[in-house]
């Protein structure tokens, strides 16, 4: 790596000396300038470029590491690590059934514990937003409302991963955004849509009184109840095939 390479001092103002030189090398690893497995100009290269201490170089690095974007190693220097793996979710990579149900399983681990959590810390509006929407939903079940309600119910985890990843997955986490799975079940709609209502009705009951393990069972129910419609939609889709 040439040291000098597009890593000259920023002409724009920090608040302080270390954030100059972390966006820099920010910018050049993301531009590509600088690859993984690359190394980092040393300490003294640095100091010289931007025109500051040993202790900002060194405040700079530890940051990039904080981000992980590079790691030391004692007595080398300092490399470009890879950049962190996308999630493979999305509507492209969920075609089958049986991707659906792969999806089912990761929202049981993750929403069972969201509930919980909602049960535990939701506040009087965000319970009373949820309720709007179950009112909705009595009017007409629809994808849209589903998601929204259950990303309600990450909101009021307080935690901002859980309304990441169900954010990222979008209208996939709603099996009947992908499959009509009451069809492919044998289900009656109606009976269906009637089920799939009380399901909700019994989680927002639990986190309105503020009851973690019951939202939490409440939640495993209805998305284990979406699973297994979704398993016999599939045996019946395997059978028909194979007759």
């Amino acid at each position: 790596m040439n040291d000098t390479i597009a890593l000259a001092a920023p002409k724009k103002r920090y608040r302080n000396l270390a954030e100059g030189v972390v966006e820099t090398f920010t910018n050049s690893i993301r531009d590509g300038v600088l690859k993984p497995g690359e190394k980092l100009p040393t300490e003294s290269v640095i100091m010289e470029l931007h025109g500051v201490s040993r202790t900002v170089v060194r405040e700079a690095i530890s940051r990039l590491q904080a981000a992980g974007m590079v790691e030391t190693r004692h007595g080398i220097g300092t490399f470009v690590l890879e950049p962190p793996t996308q999630l493979r979710i999305s509507a492209d990579t969920i075609r089958t059934i049986g991707d659906v149900l792969a999806i089912l399983e990761l929202r049981i681990s993750l929403e069972t514990e969201a509930a919980w959590l909602a049960a535990s810390r939701r506040s009087a509006q965000q319970v009373e937003q949820m309720g709007a929407v179950l009112a909705e939903m009595k009017e007409g079940l629809t994808v849209a409302s589903d998601v929204k309600f259950h990303l309600l119910i990450a909101q009021a985890t307080g935690n901002p991963y859980f309304v990441d990843i169900l954010s990222h997955l979008g209208n996939t986490i709603i099996p009947r955004a992908r499959v009509n799975s009451a069809q492919l079940a044998h289900d009656d709609p109606a009976v269906y849509l009637q089920r799939v209502q009380h399901e909700h009705e019994d989680i927002y009951q639990a986190i309105l009184r503020q009851d973690p393990e019951g939202a939490r069972a409440a939640m495993r129910t209805h998305l284990s109840n979406s699973r297994e419609r979704l398993r016999r939609a599939q045996e019946n889709i395997e059978t028909g095939s194979s007759t």
